[in-house]
């Protein structure tokens, strides 16, 4: 378990992995990390608005991380969870700003 900000909201963080790419565009190397998180019928409202800004302050404080960036992939189980006591297992990708 690892412990990921996403702007002002902790997520637990399962199956973490951060890795350095490089822009094909500018060739400048930029950090990426990828983590699977559950949420809860009861976190999915709060949890959709924060991701639908696309764009983050990321601190991953145990692995001293603190970059902005954008989603560059993201799968959920489940879509809707408005339905009482449904989890679903969401995977995001963010990769650094240039």
């Amino acid at each position: 378990m690892t412990l990921v900000w996403i702007d002002e909201t902790e997520v637990t963080a399962l199956n973490f992995q951060n890795e350095t790419v490089t822009d094909p565009a500018s060739g400048k190397t930029k950090r990426k990390i990828a983590f699977d998180f559950k949420v809860t019928s009861a976190e999915y409202h709060d949890i959709a608005v924060l991701l639908y800004k696309m764009e983050f302050r990321i601190r991953v404080p145990e692995q001293n991380l603190d970059f902005v960036a954008a989603i560059s992939n993201y799968s959920t189980s489940i879509t809707n969870l408005y339905e009482e006591d449904q989890v679903a297992d969401y995977k995001l990708e963010l990769t650094e700003k240039a």
